[in-house]
């Protein structure tokens, strides 16, 4: 039983892998379910582990390393197909060429796992973040992956503008190494003070969701940042 919270980060693992490659294949809608296996598995490791009462160093960095593909990696990758377009032939074979243009989307990746090696050394994060989290961050990203890739609202025409995903790229990663205090949105115990704010999210994504369909998920976390914001002197309060 010991191992369990270590075969659930695997198993994060491998659906962070199942993503990646459903976004190559431009399947966003399968990646995003992969993603929320992701999510899932991301949660239960940590809340198995505290409910077993067994930890160890290696259990944390390959709660890291999942974390770096999962979250890191995917966000990265459907960026980088937003970039690119459509699918350019090498010509005279099959082989896709490589859009250039569209690779500074990796940049998130990059300062995703920068984000993860300083969580790792950070003891300031225990109840709360510093920075916008990766798990948010992918949330974010795939919001407006689905948005664009639906035309939501009419959004396709004017979001998929390389300026303003350039734009959004250097923004989130500004955010993922920032010092503003954020929200905690971890399960640590199954009573509702304890999880009130998790809750009103949810349920605040729910009603999103009925309004806003895929963008919900974007909306959420800027909702999440901007409330954190406010909140910033009781984040730090405890």
């Amino acid at each position: 039983m010991k191992h369990l919270p270590n075969a659930l980060t695997l198993a994060n693992l491998f659906c962070g892998c199942c993503a990646i490659l459903h976004i190559l294949y431009w399947q966003p809608e399968t990646a995003a379910l992969f993603t929320a296996g992701s999510f899932l598995f991301d949660y239960l490791d940590g809340m198995v582990a505290r409910a077993l009462k067994v930890s160890s160093p290696l259990g944390k960095e390959l709660d890291s390393l999942a974390d770096v593909v999962s979250f890191g990696v995917v966000p990265g990758a459907m960026l980088y197909q937003l970039l690119a377009g459509p699918a350019v032939l090498v010509p005279g074979s099959q082989a896709i060429m490589i859009q250039w243009q569209a690779l500074p989307a990796f940049i998130l990746t990059a300062f995703s796992a920068f984000r993860l090696g300083k969580f790792n050394l950070d003891t300031r994060q225990t109840s709360y973040f510093l920075g916008l989290s990766t798990p948010a961050c992918t949330v974010f990203v795939m919001g407006l992956t689905l948005g664009i890739t639906h035309n939501r609202f009419g959004i396709g025409e004017w979001m998929a503008e390389p300026w303003i995903i350039y734009g959004l790229i250097a923004v989130l990663s500004w955010l993922l190494v920032s010092e503003v205090p954020m929200f905690g949105m971890k399960i640590n115990r199954l009573d509702w003070k304890s999880n009130a704010l998790i809750m009103i999210f949810l349920a605040l994504l729910v009603g999103l969701s009925i309004l806003l369909k895929e963008l919900a998920l974007s909306a959420i976390i800027v909702c999440y940042i901007i409330l954190s914001v406010i909140q910033k002197k009781k984040i730090l309060e405890g």
